[in-house]
């Protein structure tokens, strides 16, 4: 199986069919906010000692953070997720997702009647996030949504607990759903410029919560109009 795709249909990513392949992000189109993020927080939150070790630990994602924000970030992860083997991982992750879902306002619920019908109405429909892999498809099932597809960010056990394996990120999303014969898409539904590639490939592109300004770089990059919706 590809890293950081999970499949709980029964039929495979790659024979689907493009005039009825919907792809959605997640952070920002189905959750508000970024739910991995949000599981980091809580473990430093929790643990004087990860705030212990991150503070030990400053002057490597200083570094980090000189190359890009998101290595830093995902310093600052892995300092959060050390001593976790993937049995303990999996296991923290699914009660966070467990307590996200009670909360309020958490999720776009026009995002969610959206898939829902897109679902009902026949549509292949495929997440296609950066999230973590467990902590989406947790999330997605609690929802009463376990059936769907979904590529995603995936860790791996490591020398001190997990780490990141495949970022599912930009072209990244792209290239694994290629690796799984989806190469075409109806709709795509992003909120981020990062999603081009995803966006580039689809018959229609539609942007979630879109500010003018992305929404304008968007279509100049596209060469085309984007479909703009405001989600609640």
């Amino acid at each position: 199986m590809l890293t950081g795709e999970t499949t709980h249909a029964a039929a495979d990513a790659g024979s689907t069919d493009a005039s009825r392949t919907v792809l959605f992000d997640f952070d920002g189109v189905l959750f508000q906010g970024d739910a991995f993020e949000q599981f980091i927080r809580h473990r430093y939150a929790r643990s004087a000692i990860y705030k212990a070790l991150a503070f030990v630990t400053m002057p490597w994602w200083l570094l980090c953070g000189v190359v890009s924000r998101r290595r830093a970030a995902w310093a600052l992860s892995h300092v959060a997720l050390c001593g976790l083997g993937a049995q303990r991982y999996q296991a923290a992750a699914e009660a966070f997702a467990d307590q996200l879902v009670r909360r309020p306002r958490q999720f776009y619920r026009d995002g969610l009647a959206a898939l829902r019908r897109h679902v009902a109405d026949g549509d292949e429909v495929i997440v296609v996030t950066g999230c973590e892999r467990i902590l989406v498809t947790r999330l997605l099932s609690q929802l009463g949504l376990p059936e769907l597809t979904v590529f995603a960010t995936q860790l791996k056990p490591g020398l001190f607990g997990m780490r990141l394996q495949v970022h599912n990120v930009g072209r990244r999303k792209v290239q694994n759903l290629a690796a799984k014969g989806v190469t075409r898409w109806r709709l795509a539904y992003s909120d981020s410029f990062q999603d081009m590639p995803m966006l580039k490939q689809a018959g229609e592109a539609v942007l979630v919560n879109g500010t003018p300004k992305l929404c304008k770089r968007v279509e100049k990059a596209l060469g085309r109009t984007v479909t703009r919706v405001a989600w609640y």
